[in-house]
């Protein structure tokens, strides 16, 4: 079974790092067969919205922001690992196994 994953990105100004971030989650998701959904929120608005389906099914949720998460009751019954927008820039690998980690070791 494939492994389900949803991120929010969101930088202060809201362009280059939001979707550097979901990029680089992106990749990382797709080298490993995970299956992830990237929503952005930046200076453009949000993009890619998550929906209340992509938010039942998926095992955790990858906060990579440095500022709040609109509409963030979404994810109020999911695991959420909140990292700096930059993390998955530097190391995607490690903040996606991180976030698995939340519900693997539950």
């Amino acid at each position: 079974m494939k492994r389900k994953i949803i991120a929010v990105t969101a930088c202060a100004t809201g362009i280059a790092h939001t979707f550097m971030a979901a990029q680089a989650l992106k990749k990382e998701a797709q080298k490993k067969g995970y299956l992830i959904k990237v929503e952005t929120q930046g200076a453009t608005g949000v993009e890619n919205e998550l929906t209340e389906k992509d938010c039942q099914i998926a095992e955790v949720v990858i906060f990579a922001v440095d500022t709040k998460v609109r509409n963030e009751e979404r994810f109020s019954n999911k695991k959420v690992l909140k990292v700096p927008v930059a993390a998955p820039i530097k190391n995607a690998e490690k903040v996606i196994e991180e976030a698995l980690a939340l519900v693997d070791n539950d």
